[in-house]
């Protein structure tokens, strides 16, 4: 599920942050412009893990800003494909189910990908399981926790194809990173029903 990924950069120390240690100064500022972030064909950069390497820094011109070429590695949120991994439900359309984690909104199990005898309830806005028609459906509800394999991800540049503003609000609207994910084998799904 986490992964260490190696980087070299460029980072900038500000003058504010001259009176701290300079390892500290370093990883405040790698934090900064990774952390939250999606990286294309990576994953989504959690924290630094380790410093590996950094130069002596070199002042810029004008605003007093030092520039350190760096190594390190951070921790990233990867899950490989057949991993299995738990989360919520966020919310459920006819199409299929949205999962998030503590952390990561962006995970998504298609219909098809539910156990057969599953329908989508219209009234209730949630889909069910009747595996013993002799029994009551099984309600994937709102908030519970659930148990999925993770099939695929997808990746999407949000680079704009254009300047014009509909292709910029198109590129906002698509998640640089979304996974998807089964529930069709058993063990899967609603925690709750297995007890």
């Amino acid at each position: 599920m986490f992964i260490l990924t190696k980087i070299a950069d460029l980072v900038q120390i500000t003058p504010e942050n001259f009176g701290r240690p300079s390892h500290l100064a370093i990883e405040d500022s790698i934090n900064a412009k990774y952390s939250n972030k999606v990286i294309q064909k990576i994953g989504l950069c959690i924290c630094m893990y380790d410093l590996l390497w950094a130069s002596e820094g070199l002042i810029g011109h004008g605003d007093g800003v030092v520039n350190v070429n760096v190594e390190f590695r951070l921790i990233v949120f990867r899950p490989f494909k057949g991993e299995t991994i738990f989360g919520r439900i966020s919310h459920a359309t006819k199409d299929g189910i949205s999962i998030r984690t503590d952390f990561f909104e962006d995970i998504y199990v298609e219909y098809r990908e539910l156990p057969e005898d599953t329908q989508y309830d219209h009234n209730e806005g949630a889909w069910t399981w009747i595996p013993d028609p002799e029994s009551g459906p099984l309600w994937y509800d709102k908030n519970e926790v659930i148990r999925l394999q993770v099939v695929d991800e997808e990746w999407h540049d949000q680079t704009p194809d254009s300047t014009e503003q509909e292709a910029v609000d198109r590129a906002k609207k698509l998640s640089p990173y979304r996974i998807r994910g089964t529930m069709i084998k058993p063990g899967l799904g609603v925690c709750l029903w297995w007890g």
